[in-house]
């Protein structure tokens, strides 16, 4: 009976004890876990923010000091680019300076070509290689030397005027890339958690793009500043070459057309003192022509006055020559007559000797008063030339400092 009361199915009231001892400490064991573990997250949960918040914090110091090393390098940046673009505008008042100047050169050439070319028209004796022919063919190769000098400092200066903006388009590229890098710096720096519109953007963690290292990044920005610095020095240093040069051309030119004129002056004085000269001879030869001539008129005078002389005595001769017979005597009358008759025949022809030495000799003289006329003509020619055309042209010549 006891064994069909009892049901196979039931515990024993040991088991049932067990089995809530071990509920008991399975959920006693159970929330120590879990109690440690939430004491475990606190722990990890307030490790992480304040890690969050270190790293963070030392992020936004790493970027400010970023921004910092932009704004520097932007800063160096700006004051290459004020400078370069300064030299270059004072390089284009050098290089209208030197425009100026060679403009400047050209009439001064001209003239000096016109002069010499005006003294080809000079004429016998006077187309002489002198002093002023030697001064103003040096003038022109002065003139071209300096033509020629200019002309290359003028490419070498336009060639650095383009050095100047190359290294300026540089500094623009690399000034408006940290313009918009610093912008962009300081709108990260701008950002907090609280910042609304924050997102995630998992592909930005990826290193993608170009990156550069941070000393490749000051070696781009350095060459910038060091070719602009090269190119601020080599600007300098061309201004100073080309205040040389033109300071030095315009004291060569004035000291080479002190020399021509000069030059001329003395030429001029020359030809007028030697013209005067001729004049003299000139006056001499026509005073002692008019005076030859007096002498041929008194000569015939004397020839023909001797005329009725000999024609007497002759007339006489001839008379006496018909006396009769014995009264046909060379007596001294007849003697006397015939020395008169020889003298006088022997005189005019001495006469007529002094009138042919007296006619050849004024002869010379009328060649010798055309010669001085033509070289008279000469001088005046050749005064014309230098002081009427090429000294009032170089007048109008004038060197100016550039």
């Amino acid at each position: 009976m006891a064994r069909l009361l009892q049901d196979p199915s039931k515990l024993h009231p040991s088991e049932w004890y067990t089995a809530n001892q071990m509920q008991r400490a399975s959920t006693e064991s159970q929330k120590s876990r879990s109690e440690c573990m939430t004491a475990e997250s606190w722990r990890l949960v307030d490790e992480i923010e304040k890690t969050t918040q270190k790293t963070q914090s030392d992020v936004n110091k790493k970027l400010e000091q970023r921004r910092e090393e932009i704004k520097f390098w932007k800063q160096e940046l700006d004051n290459k680019l004020e400078q370069i673009v300064h030299e270059t505008e004072i390089l284009l008042t050098f290089k209208n300076r030197l425009e100026r100047a060679l403009e400047g050169c050209k009439e001064p050439l001209v003239v000096a070509q016109k002069c010499l070319l005006y003294r080809q028209r000079r004429v016998g004796i006077d187309l002489v290689h002198d002093e002023v022919e030697q001064q103003l063919q040096k003038e022109v190769e002065v003139l071209q030397g300096i033509i020629a000098l200019l002309g290359r400092t003028l490419e070498q200066t336009n060639e650095q005027i383009r050095r100047n903006r190359s290294a300026k388009y540089d500094l623009d590229m690399d000034l408006k890339d940290k313009f918009t890098a610093l912008t962009i710096d300081d709108y990260c720096a701008s950002l907090t958690n609280d910042t609304p519109h924050i997102i995630y953007a998992d592909n930005a963690v990826k290193l993608e793009g170009n990156f550069v290292s941070p000393e490749d990044w000051i070696d781009f920005t350095n060459i910038n500043v060091e070719k602009a610095d090269k190119q601020r020095n080599n600007s300098l240093a061309l201004k100073a070459l080309i205040d040389g040069i033109l300071s030095q051309i315009a004291n060569d030119m004035r000291r080479q057309c002190e020399l021509v004129n000069s030059a001329f002056r003395n030429r001029v004085k020359e030809v007028k003192d030697a013209k005067h000269k001729l004049e003299i001879l000139l006056a001499m030869v026509m005073d002692e022509t008019a005076s030859q001539e007096k002498n041929i008129a008194a000569l015939k005078k004397a020839i023909t006055d001797k005329e009725a002389p000999v024609k007497v005595a002759q007339t006489r001769l001839e008379a006496r020559n018909h006396r009769p017979n014995v009264e046909l005597c060379y007596d001294t009358v007849h003697s006397s007559l015939m020395s008169e008759v020889q003298e006088i025949t022997k005189n005019i022809q001495r006469l007529k000797d002094a009138l042919a030495q007296a006619q050849t000799e004024l002869k010379g003289l009328s060649r010798r008063q055309l010669s001085l006329e033509e070289e008279i003509k000469v001088k005046e020619n050749t005064l014309y030339i230098d002081e009427v055309l090429c000294m009032q042209m170089r007048e109008s010549v004038c060197i100016n400092n550039y």
